[in-house]
């Protein structure tokens, strides 16, 4: 029988909203849009490059709450509100998910707030980490 777990965080837009950070069916795991909004503080970082690490530190509790992280992560989205923000934000992107080579989408739309640079949505296969693991390059 299938299994679906919902876990909520605590934000108030998740209880107004009424969504999930994380749902998780099976071993397949969806993490909603996440910004870089700290827990504790309830603060943004204005830096983007403090902000994107506070994305990943989100993103990477979330998971590790459903007994996963980001080593099982197989597809993403990066959200980003300034095109010229996009090098220092996949500059971290790529320390983050070096040797996991997720599938990618990088777009530059605008966001829920002027005060969020970045947000990012990942996919993940709980145990993904642990899977043999074929490369293969294709070229003309």
């Amino acid at each position: 029988m299938t299994k679906i777990t919902k876990v909520k965080t605590g934000t108030k837009l998740e209880e107004e909203s009424s969504y999930s950070r994380i749902v998780m069916v099976d071993n397949w795991i969806f993490v909603s849009n996440t910004a870089g909004r700290n827990p504790i503080s309830k603060e943004i970082p204005q830096d983007i490059t403090e902000q994107t690490h506070q994305v990943f530190d989100n993103i990477e509790r979330a998971l590790k709450g459903v007994g996963s992280g980001l080593r099982d992560v197989v597809q993403t989205r990066v959200f980003i509100q300034t095109p010229s923000d996009t090098p220092a934000v996949m500059g971290i992107f790529g320390e983050k998910f070096r040797g996991v080579d997720p599938t990618t989408t990088v777009t530059c739309p605008p966001l829920g707030s002027s005060a969020y640079k970045v947000e990012l949505e990942v996919t993940a296969f709980r145990g993904a980490q642990e899977a043999e693991v074929d490369y293969l390059t294709l070229s003309n």
